[in-house]
Parts: C-alpha cells; sequence; structure tokens
C-alpha cells in the first residue's frame, strides 16, 4: 500500500506531465515565450491574474486565446475601449414582462462569468470602468444592484497594455496593479525565432490544439500547489527581500534610499511564495527553493515598486533595480542543529 509521500509524487510528476503536454501544445502556436506560458501558467495554478505589457504584433492576444483553447473552461474576451461602461462586464437588470401586467427584472450575465477573462489593452478604458474589475478579481464576486453573485471556480483575468500608447489611455491606479500576480513584460523575438515565426504564419494553416485540462482538474490542481510546504527559511527570506524594497526601512540598502519612492507591501510577499510554489510543482518538486522565489521576484515586484526622479535621470529602471536588490540581499543563517532538543 502506498503512502502519503508515494501518492503526492505521483500526483506531482502527473502535473508536470500536463503542464509538458500544455506547453508542447501552445508551441505549435507561440514560437518562443517560454518564460512568459511559463509565469501564466504559474498565475492559473495559484488562483492569480496576469498584466502582460508588450508593444503590438507580439502576440500577447494569440497567447491568452490558444491558452484558453487548450483548456475546457470558458472564456470570454472584452476589448477596453473609451466609452466601455461597468455594466457591459458585469451585466445588468433588464425590465421584462413576461406576463400580462406582470413586470419583473431578469439579471443579463456580462462577459465577466467565465472562467478565463482576456481584458485587452485594458488601459483604453476609464477608470470607473477599469475599477469594475476590482471586486470580480480580489472577491471573485460581483454585486449588481443589491444582488451579490459568485463568479464560476477557476477564474483569473489575464490584462494586456501596450507601453507605447500615451494618447487616450488611462494609467491602472496602483491599487488595481497590486490586484495581478504578475506583470510580464513580453520583448521582441530572436532572429532564430522571427524567421520561424514568419515561416509559420504565411502559411494560411491554423493549428489543431487539444484539450489538455478541464476545469476540474485545474481547481485540483491549484490545490495541490498550494499545499506545497514551505520552510521557515524560505518565509524569512521572503519578507527580507519584500522589507528591502521599502526605503523607510532601517534595514533598506542606500540604493533603494535614493533611489526608490515607495516599495512592495505584504501581498507581494504572498505572491512571491505562491509563484515559488509554482514553480516547484510544476517542475516536480514538492519543496520551493530560493530559487524558485528569485525566478518570480521581478514580476512579482516590478509594478510594486515606484523609482523617483534620481533613478530615471541614472538610466536607472525598476528592473535593474529589483535584479540589484536580489543579488544584494543576503540568505537567512540556517538554523543550527540543537543537540538538547533533537
Amino acid at each position: 500500500m502506498s503512502t502519503a509521500g508515494d501518492r503526492i509524487t505521483q500526483l506531482l510528476d502527473e502535473f508536470r506531465h500536463s503542464r509538458d503536454v500544455m506547453v508542447s501544445e501552445l508551441n505549435k502556436v507561440i514560437i518562443g515565450q517560454r518564460e512568459v506560458t511559463e509565469l501564466i501558467l504559474a498565475s492559473i495554478f495559484t488562483r492569480g491574474h496576469v498584466l502582460l505589457v508588450g508593444v503590438p504584433g507580439l502576440a500577447k492576444t494569440l497567447m491568452v486565446s490558444s491558452i484558453a483553447r487548450i483548456l475546457d473552461v470558458g472564456f470570454k474576451r472584452i476589448q477596453f475601449t473609451p466609452d466601455l461602461m461597468p455594466s457591459d462586464i458585469t451585466g445588468t437588470n433588464v425590465l421584462e414582462e413576461p406576463e400580462a401586467g406582470r413586470r419583473a427584472f431578469r439579471f443579463v450575465p456580462g462577459p465577466i462569468f467565465s472562467n478565463i477573462i482576456l481584458a485587452d489593452e485594458i488601459n483604453r478604458t476609464p477608470p470607473k470602468t477599469q475599477a469594475a474589475l476590482l471586486q470580480a478579481m480580489q472577491e471573485r464576486e460581483v454585486t449588481v444592484g443589491q444582488e451579490t453573485l459568485h463568479l464560476p471556480d477557476p477564474f483569473f483575468v489575464i490584462a494586456t497594455q501596450n507601453p507605447i500608447e500615451q494618447e487616450g489611455t488611462y494609467p491602472l491606479p496602483e491599487a488595481q496593479l497590486d490586484r495581478f500576480m504578475f506583470d510580464v513584460r513580453i520583448g521582441y523575438p530572436t532572429l532564430d525565432e522571427e524567421k520561424r515565426i514568419l515561416l509559420a504564419t504565411t502559411k494560411g494553416d491554423s493549428p489543431e490544439l487539444k484539450k489538455v485540462l478541464s476545469a476540474k482538474a485545474i481547481v485540483n490542481l491549484q490545490k495541490l500547489v498550494t499545499s506545497v510546504p514551505v520552510s521557515e527559511y524560505t518565509v524569512d527570506y521572503v519578507a527580507r527581500l519584500v522589507r528591502a524594497t521599502r526605503p523607510a526601512d532601517d534595514k533598506s540598502p542606500q540604493f533603494i534610499k535614493e533611489l526608490v519612492d515607495y516599495g512592495a507591501g505584504p501581498r507581494a510577499g504572498q505572491n512571491l511564495i505562491l509563484g515559488g510554489k509554482a514553480m516547484a510543482a510544476m517542475d516536480g518538486r514538492y519543496s520551493v527553493s530560493l530559487d524558485d522565489i528569485r525566478k518570480v521576484a521581478v514580476p512579482v515586484l516590478r509594478h510594486r515598486i515606484s523609482v523617483n526622479f534620481q533613478a530615471q535621470a541614472e538610466g536607472q529602471t525598476t528592473d535593474t533595480i529589483i535584479k540589484r536588490l536580489v543579488a544584494e540581499v543576503r540568505e537567512p543563517e540556517t538554523p543550527k542543529y540543537d543537540r538538547k532538543s533533537g
């Protein structure tokens, strides 16, 4: 009879196999961008949300729609425009008269009532409409009138944003940005990748993608990922790293005090640990290492730290500051073995 440890090992092996199949299916459509794909999958398996930032033409929308095609779940795409209203997202009450002399309101659900939501060009709609996503992303429910409705499970939002557009856009406020687990930047492909893209996309063929996971399977994997244990040693390192981003903290490095206006809050530490769990589980490991934390440090912290004018004048970006911080924050000391207690 197998032990609980053997069962967990088996589940992790199955999880890693499912991840490999998903990546293989996505590679039929998406060329390169392996790190971006891995971060999106990590957010899905930890009930997180992702902000994809990149210039036009880098297949942001295609990537999200392809992920929806390999998952047997509901998918809705919302194109954010300046005239989009909150009710266009959440839904609205409609007055009907099904019988003579009797009128009643019927709620017509909006596109938010789906498993995967692609919020395309989220910064092109006013803050009033952007805020309609806040309750849905954090509480996973929507309030319409006096009624609160729960969203389906699993539920995650993947928003895209164009960083070069300035006119007619509305930058996301910090409260909204903090709801996203990862801020993922999509860069240009390499020369070899670009040649493969040109060959693959000009043939007129549309590859078939097979379904890999159902909604129930995703929920079970989310439970598996969150059950991955984290040592006090790792938690100590995460706390040190997050607190080091705050210029008002006594132990933050001098360059943080000089270049950063404000640092990350506790939600950053939560997402660092969850991201580390996802990276470990997708690799088939039932323990989180510091390398797992470092792997997700930049996408977790880059939208939670604000650099000042001095940093901009010196050519320092949020990414370079985070990488420097990760290199400078020392690992906690390993607890010594106590012979009397052990």
